[in-house]
């Protein structure tokens, strides 16, 4: 049984478990689990983007609180299952020396204080250097204009996370 076909056949309160593991949104998770059965990948990656467009803001606040601050290993609101995939997808500042750990916990603090949710970024494959750099461009944001840049990048990490859930 492929990934896809085990996710179309769980139980709706366990598809929308496996959902919140990709996006801490409790909407999100009930529409998609809700919008089963899909045909093919591309199609849940569709529906994925589709249904995070269509939530309000509260919503994208609520899956950035499942996230844990880059750098650290616990969220506000942690999902079952994802701590795992977070420290997989942060593994670039596990090679960051104490200067730039200090300036990331910094920039965490500075970006928290100015729009009230944590610095999220899509970190799969990203240096240290390279997500710290983005929390202080991205500190000059309006902040209507950061939170959609934070829901494009949860948007991302969704899909990420899609896509590890599908993996056998």
């Amino acid at each position: 049984m492929t990934g896809l076909e085990r996710l179309n056949a769980l139980p709706a309160d366990e598809a929308d478990a496996e959902m919140r593991r990709c996006c801490g949104s409790p909407e999100w998770a009930r529409r998609m689990a809700a919008a089963r059965p899909f045909v093919s990948e591309e199609e849940l990656l569709d529906a994925a983007d589709a249904t995070w467009d269509a939530l309000p803001p509260e919503e994208w606040l609520a899956a950035f609180r499942a996230h844990p601050r880059i750098g650290e290993r616990k969220a506000e609101r942690p999902q079952a299952g994802t701590a795992a995939w977070s420290a997989q997808e942060q593994a670039g500042v596990g090679d960051a020396d104490a200067d730039t750990r200090a300036a990331l916990a910094e920039a965490n603090r500075a970006y928290e204080e100015r729009f009230g949710w944590i610095f999220l970024v899509c970190a799969t494959g990203r240096t240290a250097g390279e997500m710290l750099a983005s929390a202080r461009a991205r500190l000059d944001n309006e902040p209507d204009d950061e939170l959609r840049v934070a829901a494009d990048e949860q948007r991302r990490i969704t899909r990420l996370r899609l896509e590890k859930l599908l993996t056998p």
